[in-house]
């Protein structure tokens, strides 16, 4: 596996695919080109997806961007994800909602991946869900066989348990666990996640990287209060805006979190470029972190 199996390297802020089509935007080729164009310009050059996204349409919406721009795909990084099998008009096969990772399954989602983002190659491959009924040595041949076809170029999971993502990279190397963390959701700052991926020398990917933008709702629960309250002197400090805050919080840790973005809109994207700069103290990344909770650390 080693031989086949080497690092891809991601930009430091990922555009999730999830809403740019059927899901929610509904960009036409043409609004999702200037999309696409306006993010490589920003150095946003890696882009989620997930095969089941749009019930199974916006991997072919954004292939047909590349498919009209085919030189952009050398200068970008595609993420896919699969083994969710998901309920709906484009798959009458599916009669229940479950997971498979099958290296048949795989395989067969791996190659519609392929003709519909209009690529050769995917640059990371993702487990979506953490299959229960998952044999390791069978998902460690077809990941080897992919690797060599050189269909995928590096393998990882999504929303893996520690014990989880430990079980499988025992068999097959992974490159990555894309995770839920944020301010808001702070799971992953204490289940040993984080560290685990430190150990390995991984950098985590993080979904909902804004919490699902409750902090920018005018009625909020008493957590998302508290940390409006504690952040808004801080966008002072810092100079910056309450989404450039939440991401800067995250980046601020020392597993060197991506955060993976849901929006839909470049100046949203340029927003969060700008926080890469933003260096938060200790104390105000506790003090944060403490109002999130609603505890103060033993």
């Amino acid at each position: 596996m080693s031989e086949s199996y080497y690092p891809v390297t991601f930009s430091p802020i990922i555009v999730g695919a999830m809403r740019l089509g059927k899901w929610g935007a509904q960009m036409t080729t043409d609004e999702l080109e200037v999309f696409v164009k306006g993010c490589i310009e920003l150095g946003v050059t890696t882009f989620d997806h997930a095969d089941i996204y749009g019930d199974y349409t916006t991997e072919a919406d954004f292939g047909k961007v590349l498919a009209k721009n085919p030189e952009w795909r050398s200068q970008m990084q595609i993420i896919t994800k699969c083994g969710i099998c998901h309920v709906c008009e484009n798959r009458p096969e599916y009669s229940v909602k479950a997971y498979d990772s099958s290296p048949e399954h795989i395989e067969a989602s791996v190659n519609n991946s392929l003709e519909a983002l209009s690529t050769k190659y995917i640059d990371c491959l993702l487990i979506h869900r953490p299959d229960m009924l998952m044999d390791p040595q069978g998902v460690e041949k077809i990941v080897q066989q992919l690797l060599e076809e050189g269909k995928i170029r590096s393998f990882g999971v999504s929303n893996f348990s520690s014990k989880q993502f430990k079980h499988l990279h025992d068999n097959v190397p992974l490159h990555t666990n894309q995770i839920e963390a944020s301010l808001l959701q702070l799971d992953a700052f204490s289940n040993g996640t984080l560290e685990q991926l430190m150990d390995y020398h991984l950098r985590p990917m993080a979904w909902s990287p804004l919490g699902g933008g409750s902090v920018f709702s005018e009625e909020v629960d008493a957590k998302t209060q508290r940390i409006k309250n504690t952040a808004t002197p801080l966008l002072e400090k810092y100079n910056c805006s309450m989404d450039q805050l939440l991401l800067a919080w995250l980046l601020r840790h020392p597993s060197q979190i991506i955060p993976v973005l849901g929006t839909t809109k470049l100046e949203r994207v340029a927003s969060a470029v700008q926080a890469l700069d933003i260096e938060i103290s200790r104390n105000d990344w506790y003090a944060l972190y403490q109002a999130s909770t609603g505890t103060t650390i033993a």
